[in-house]
């Protein structure tokens, strides 16, 4: 069975974005040792999850590089593009995006569904609400908690709406030069 894994910037104190959705606080200055992890993360998927309200922010950004061949992102936004990518929405009855394709159903079902087809790895990005389901739910099963230096003191949390403690093991740990600590967990 695939597995879905995680990966999100998040604050120390716990939040993935301030209370307004700001995320000025996220490490840019990212060096080669994390490109190299985020770029293996990424070469182990052949699907990414994404929540229906970061969608449109997610793929024109990618889009946008796409336009920008001399940019260093270039390689990474044609990755983000080529790879297929399913839109949770209880809203749209289409996608509107290239390469997309929408899952209206029960989270559960729809991500059972996508597990026990054949393939590499499934990704999530988010958004915050989106995630927070699937934490809760338990359908998580590895957290790539990308640990930033900054307190955000108040924001939006992935961990918020979980009903029972969620125990974890940790897997590995890497401090990156840039400042962020990569927290790489396992469900119990």
């Amino acid at each position: 069975m695939r597995k879905l894994k995680l990966q999100v910037q998040i604050s120390i104190d716990g939040y993935v974005a301030g209370p307004n959705g700001e995320m000025d606080w996220m490490v840019c200055n990212w060096d080669d040792k994390i490109n190299d992890y985020v770029n293996k993360l990424t070469d182990s998927v052949d699907n990414i999850l994404l929540g229906r309200k970061m969608t449109d922010g997610f793929v024109s950004y990618w889009t946008d590089l796409l336009t920008k061949p001399d940019d260093p992102d270039f390689p990474f936004a044609k990755k983000m593009i080529d790879i297929p990518k399913v839109v949770f929405s209880k809203t749209l009855n289409q996608s509107v995006w290239e390469n997309t394709t929408l899952a209206t159903g029960k989270l559960e079902d729809e991500i059972t569904k996508l597990k026990e087809q054949p393939g590499k790895g499934i990704i999530v990005y988010g958004g915050a609400g989106f995630v927070s389901s699937l934490v809760k739910a338990g359908l998580i099963d590895e957290y790539h908690l990308f640990v930033n230096p900054a307190a955000v003191g108040n924001g939006l949390s992935i961990f918020n709406s979980l009903n029972n403690r969620l125990n974890l093991k940790l897997v590995k740990s890497i401090a990156f030069e840039c400042g962020i600590v990569l927290q790489q967990y396992n469900p119990e």
